[in-house]
């Protein structure tokens, strides 16, 4: 994996676990995501609400609807509160497969990524790019003639070919069974959820950082729950989606919804 490792050039799960507040980076990815910030203050808020909905929507899943497999995909470096932990807190019994493709995040996964005695918890080193293989790869630990709950937060932003997105939307969720589920998050341009903010920063992104990354509307981070039914309150700012006072939650330019297969 050394071959792969570029301490060069600023990566997203680094610079994503700088802004909220980890100790895995190194200096290149704290200047850009300084810079990043300057030009787009609310980048840290964005990365704060986007853990918490992970929790809202573990919890919701594991404690609501009664999942107990989840494969999460573009994992990013491990903090507090992952996946499996809060999962197997409710119900110990859950498998998690994650998935990242980054050697930081590898080395780090296999050192942090324990799960408890009753359930699993595995990695696989894959790229969302080719979703045969990340489901090759998860078949080994989850059974798939029973619900998965697909986590894919702020990982689609970075296929900038919208087609080629949803094509891997529909691969992955094509042989799941009836009841599972996919949970998204996605960042958007739309003024109405103060997204403008996102155009000059990613512009410097992609000039200074890797991988390159794209924001889309409402309309095409709805279309990839195509064929799903969105559970309320539906395609939301993530910050709001089942807050407990959602009225009250800022609002940032970050989608966040759960829908599930039919």
């Amino acid at each position: 994996m050394s071959d792969r490792l570029n301490t060069g050039v600023a990566q997203n799960a680094r610079v994503w676990n700088y802004w909220i507040g980890g100790k895995d980076h190194y200096e290149v990815d704290q200047q850009v995501g300084e810079q990043v910030a300057t030009m787009f203050p609310v980048i840290r808020d964005v990365a704060r609400a986007d853990r918490e909905f992970l929790g809202r929507a573990v919890r919701f899943l594991t404690a609501e609807c009664g999942v107990r497999q989840f494969l999460d995909i573009g994992t990013g470096l491990p903090t507090l509160d992952n996946t499996h932990e809060i999962a197997q807190r409710i119900a110990p019994d859950s498998r998690i497969v994650y998935v990242d493709n980054d050697p930081i995040v590898l080395v780090h996964a296999r050192s942090l990524l324990v799960g408890t005695e009753q359930g699993a918890t595995d990695y696989i080193d894959a790229d969302v790019h080719q979703p045969d293989a990340v489901i090759e790869g998860a078949s080994a630990t989850l059974d798939f003639e029973q619900p998965v709950a697909v986590m894919m937060l702020g990982i689609l932003n970075f296929i900038l070919d919208t087609e080629q997105a949803q094509d891997i939307v529909r691969r992955i969720m094509a042989p799941l069974p009836s009841g599972s589920y996919l949970a998204m998050t996605h960042p958007t341009t739309d003024t109405d959820l103060g997204g403008e903010g996102n155009v000059e920063a990613m512009s410097f992104w992609n000039e200074n950082a890797t991988p390159p990354i794209t924001a889309r509307s409402r309309a095409e981070v709805g279309a990839f729950f195509e064929g799903l039914d969105l559970l309320p309150p539906g395609l939301v700012s993530c910050s709001r989606w089942r807050a407990d006072s959602a009225s009250a939650a800022p609002v940032f330019p970050q989608f966040g919804a759960v829908a599930r297969k039919r």
